[in-house]
């Protein structure tokens, strides 16, 4: 029969934003670099179970690991395509030859938006320099594509947690901010914000959900 006695050391239990955030710089998706939250990883399947998509619109590709995620997800669920976009083309060659994932490498202001007009079911992540100009202008080009009951996802408002905002002139934070009044027909769906407690997710007020 075991005692029950002090805890040791070894056994304590402490994370914090900041640790998450040293974490998740080493997260990979089979082998390849895929820098997301495990928190949002989880959250993005039920999402996709949920919505089924036509078709996502990454933005911010990196080596992608994310795109990569996503496009097997789409696999797991027999329907959907990716489209992720970058300014710079250093993605792993086995993603490039996921057939689910097509790739562009002249960034979101030069993605031809009358490509998603094929699409019924839309889910756009913007993930891109996380700075407020950048943020905001992807809302105001992509915001029409989300159908009613899909999501865009707007990543990484955590900079404001970690005291970062004033190198992204405000960042994500700010464009939700300025967005949402002029788009009634979006809203924050607290069910995944706050799924862990209240927006213990790296896309604080990120989750946004088109009811009309």
């Amino acid at each position: 029969m075991f005692k029950i006695g002090k805890k040791l050391a070894d056994e304590e239990v402490h994370f914090d934003v900041k640790s998450v955030d040293k974490g998740h710089h080493n997260v990979t998706y089979r082998g390849v670099k895929a820098v997301r939250c495990p928190f949002d990883y989880l959250i993005y399947q039920m999402i996709i179970s949920e919505v089924k998509p036509d078709l996502i619109i990454e933005i911010g590709t990196r080596k992608g690991g994310g795109a990569y995620y996503l496009a097997d997800l789409l696999q797991n669920i027999g329907h959907g395509i990716v489209h992720t976009v970058d300014i710079v083309d250093d993605v792993e060659t086995v993603v490039r030859k996921h057939p689910r994932i097509n790739l562009f490498t002249d960034g979101w202001a030069n993605y031809d938006i009358t490509l998603a007009k094929d699409h019924e079911k839309i889910i756009v992540i913007e993930d891109a320099s996380h700075i407020y100009e950048d943020t905001i202008g992807v809302l105001n080009k992509f915001h029409s594509l989300v159908n009613i009951g899909s999501y865009f996802i707007i990543e990484d408002g955590i900079i404001n947690e970690l005291g970062l905002e004033k190198d992204y002139n405000g960042g994500p934070l700010k464009a939700i901010r300025e967005f949402l009044p002029n788009h009634s027909e979006f809203i924050v769906d607290k069910k995944w914000c706050d799924m862990f407690g209240k927006n213990a997710t790296f896309n604080v007020n990120g989750y946004l959900k088109k009811i009309k």
